[in-house]
C-alpha cells in the first residue's frame, strides 16, 4: 500500500495549469516536493486534498480514494503549513480542545509528550508564540491523531537554522518506524538535503522528475572554467549556462562528464540543480 499515489492530477486556472501530475510515496520515507514559487506545489497539495476541486486525476492516500473516502483520508493525515491560520487571541489549550474533537484517534498522552518536547505551554496565547513555536504546535496537533502521512507545505520558511534543524531531526524520527511518511513541500532545499529519501521536482505545473534523491543528484554535475575552452557543441550541453568576467559556470548531465575534462567539476546539491534548471 502506498502512503500517497497521485495519477494524472490536473487543474486549470486562467493563467496556470497543473498538467497531469503523477507520483507516489511509500511508507517509511520522506519525499521532498520542490519547485520555484508558482511552480504548482501548493496547487498540487490543494487539489489532492480537495481544498480545490481538480479537473481530473486520481488520488489515493493511505489506501483510501479521496473521492470516495474523504473522511477516512483526512483522519489518516496531518497537514502543516508555514502560514499562520490560528485564532491568535485564543490559548493553545482552547484551540486543541476544539481540534481534537474532529479526530477519533486522538491520543492525549502523545499530545502532551509532544508539548513537553517542544517546550509549549498550553496556557499561552497563540499570538505569544514565535514563528517556530507555531509550526511546532501545528506538528504536535498533526502527530497526535496517528497521522500516517504528514503533508508539509513550506513549514520551515522564515525559521532560523537551529529551529529548522530541530524539525528535520523530528521528521526523521517520525518515519523511522517504517509506518509513517512525509511529503515535504519547500523551496528551502537545504532541509531536504539533510532528510529526504526521494524528491519530486515540479516546473510550470509539470513533473520534471520523481526519483530517489541520490539518483536525482547523481544525474547532474556542476561545471565551470574558461569560456575559451568551450566549443559551440559543448556549450549546448550546459544547463543554465552563465558567463561572467572570470569565465563560465553551469550544470551538465553526469553522462557528459568526459567531454569537460579541462573544466572544474563538482557535485551539486538540490539548490544548485534547481537554480540551473530554472535558468
Amino acid at each position: 500500500m502506498y502512503s500517497l499515489k497521485i495519477e494524472n492530477l490536473s487543474k486549470t486556472y486562467p493563467k496556470f495549469k497543473l498538467d497531469n501530475v503523477s507520483f507516489f510515496l511509500e511508507p517509511g520515507y520522506i519525499m521532498g516536493f520542490i519547485g520555484r514559487n508558482g511552480a504548482g506545489k501548493t496547487t498540487t497539495l490543494k487539489s489532492m486534498l480537495k481544498f480545490v476541486h481538480p479537473d481530473s486525476g486520481k488520488v489515493e492516500i493511505n489506501g483510501y480514494d479521496i473521492e470516495k473516502e474523504e473522511f477516512a483520508v483526512k483522519n489518516s493525515i496531518g497537514f502543516v503549513s508555514g502560514l499562520d491560520g490560528f485564532y491568535n487571541s485564543k490559548k493553545i489549550k482552547t484551540v486543541t480542545d476544539v481540534t481534537k474533537k474532529f479526530f477519533p484517534n486522538w491520543d492525549d498522552e502523545l499530545y502532551h509528550n509532544l508539548l513537553q518536547k517542544f517546550n509549549l505551554d498550553e496556557t499561552k496565547l497563540i499570538k505569544s508564540l514565535s514563528a517556530g513555536m507555531k509550526v511546532k504546535y501545528q506538528i504536535a496537533l498533526a502527530m497526535s491523531h496517528d497521522a500516517k502521512l504528514l503533508i508539509l507545505d513550506e513549514p520551515t520558511s522564515g525559521l532560523d537554522p537551529v529551529s529548522r534543524d530541530e524539525l528535520v531531526v523530528l521528521f526523521q524520527d517520525y518515519v523511522a518506524d517504517g509506518e509513517h511518511s512525509i511529503l515535504f513541500s519547500t523551496h528551502v532545499t537545504s532541509d531536504l538535503d539533510k532528510c529526504a529519501d526521494y524528491v519530486t521536482y515540479i516546473k510550470q505545473g509539470k513533473i520534471i522528475e520523481s526519483s530517489d534523491i541520490v539518483s536525482f543528484k547523481e544525474k547532474y554535475l556542476l561545471v565551470s572554467g574558461k569560456t575559451d575552452d568551450l566549443t559551440d557543441a559543448l556549450k549546448e550541453k550546459i544547463i543554465g549556462f552563465h558567463a561572467h568576467n572570470f569565465g563560465f559556470e553551469g550544470m551538465i548531465l553526469a553522462s557528459d562528464k568526459e567531454s569537460f575534462q579541462n573544466c572544474e567539476i563538482v557535485k551539486p546539491n538540490l539548490e544548485d540543480i534547481m537554480i540551473h534548471c530554472e535558468r
